[in-house]
């Protein structure tokens, strides 16, 4: 099944009622009322774009000096168990439990001296770039993804812009602009013919017009949309398709392995039309066990995303589709007395490919025991205002129009990373 992921209760896409329609078109009747919805930017969407992200969020806080930044060289209580191995690009080590990894690395970019963290366990901060109390008087700061959702809007092929397995919040956007959350594969409709959706449809469109004619704030244009977006996805089965693993090449299945397939499923759902997809891998806050639970999870981070990159390459997609894999902070330079290491703020790393950047590169670096960023910060807001470059969005002159009347800037650092583009 496929739930439109709000707050409220779900509508679902399958055996509607009546009231179900009404609820997916436009988040409910009740809906309507909300202040303001769609006072966004009057840019007209463009649907034209091919571009997409794929967002990896490794939730806990990755290690990053056991990842991609070892420090052989450091004391003992610093380094680590791991040791380094050399890739294809001279000069650019990663660690020993990503071998497949290590042969590609042409093929993406890290970043070592990631900095601007907050110490909490959150997507938010690396789906705005914000910390949450950021415009919250407005509705707050909008997800990456909400925000390509409002300026490209919906592919021709009517798969919703935003799909989120973590959720997402649209901020000041609205909940016109929520990602669509699956929990599922059996997203087509079983108990409803496309006449029977058309009459409801009708309906829906009469009760707008009653209030269309005092509505002056924009909001209807917008649910029309979203209406037309959840009608072509119940009817279509785009969605539903792309998410049908069955319907893949068992080798390349097989390839992704059973812990990443989610990946797989992304990367199914971009050429299904969908703009932004994230996904979650968890486990990564290691304040114990740091290097045995990191040998399994590195190896199937090494497996899951070499599968991606080589996919993308393949179907020529490598040009199109960002893929960012980082997480909210680093972890501990010095190692506990559990064997694992605490979180981090002060620095962390972030992976990157694909989105027609140079790629086989190293930006940044971090102290000789990976406390901090020694040479090149890069800010987190730089990342994200590198995915909005790659899907086609000028940080430095886009602006959203908040709900009151202030227009806001996606972003405070808004150039994107210059040796990437």
């Amino acid at each position: 099944m496929l739930k439109i992921f709000k707050k409220q209760s779900a509508g679902y896409c399958d055996g509607l009622n009546r009231r179900d329609f009404l609820q997916i078109g436009g988040g409910g009747l009740g809906a309507l009322s909300l202040p303001s919805l769609l006072r966004a930017e009057s840019k007209v969407a463009d649907s034209s774009t091919d571009k997409a992200v794929i967002h990896l969020h490794l939730a806990g806080g990755p290690s990053h000096q056991d990842m991609f930044d070892l420090k052989p060289d450091a004391p003992t209580e610093f380094r680590g168990e791991f040791n380094p191995v050399h890739t294809n690009v001279p000069g650019m080590d990663i660690c020993e439990h990503m071998p497949q990894l290590s042969t590609m690395a042409d093929k993406f970019a890290v970043i070592r001296s990631l900095v601007g963290m907050q110490n909490s366990h959150s997507h938010f901060h690396t789906s705005t770039g914000y910390d949450k109390k950021n415009l919250s008087n407005v509705g707050g700061r909008p997800y990456f993804g909400s925000v390509i959702a409002r300026i490209h809007g919906t592919a021709e092929t009517g798969a919703p812009p935003y799909i989120s397995y973590i959720g997402g919040e649209p901020g000041y956007l609205g909940p016109v602009y929520r990602p669509y959350k699956p929990s599922g594969t059996d997203l087509k409709l079983r108990s409803i013919s496309e006449e029977r959706l058309s009459d409801r449809r009708k309906l829906l469109g009469s009760l707008d017009q009653i209030r269309r004619d005092i509505d002056s704030s924009g909001q209807l244009e917008a649910l029309d949309s979203y209406t037309q977006q959840a009608a072509d996805l119940v009817t279509s089965g785009t969605v539903a398709d792309a998410l049908d693993l069955k319907l893949e090449d068992p080798n390349v299945v097989k390839r992704y392995g059973s812990k990443y397939s989610q990946l797989l499923i992304a990367r199914r759902l971009v050429e299904a039309g969908t703009r932004v997809v994230t996904i979650q891998s968890g486990g990564w806050d290691t304040h114990s066990n740091n290097f045995t639970s990191l040998k399994t999870r590195l190896a199937e981070l090494d497996m899951g995303v070499s599968a991606l990159l080589t996919d993308l390459s393949e179907r020529g997609l490598d040009q199109d589709v960002t893929l960012i894999v980082w997480g909210e902070f680093g972890r501990t330079p010095r190692v506990n007395s559990k064997a694992g290491r605490d979180h981090w703020p002060r620095l962390a790393m972030a992976f990157m490919a694909g989105g027609g950047m140079r790629l086989g590169q190293v930006i940044g670096a971090s102290s000789k025991n990976a406390e901090y960023a020694k040479d090149r910060p890069v800010h987190f807001q730089e990342v994200i205002a590198t995915l909005y470059h790659n899907m086609g969005v000028n940080c430095q002159t886009s602006q959203l129009v908040d709900p009151n009347g202030r227009p806001q800037y996606l972003l405070d650092h808004r150039q994107p990373i210059a040796e990437l583009v």
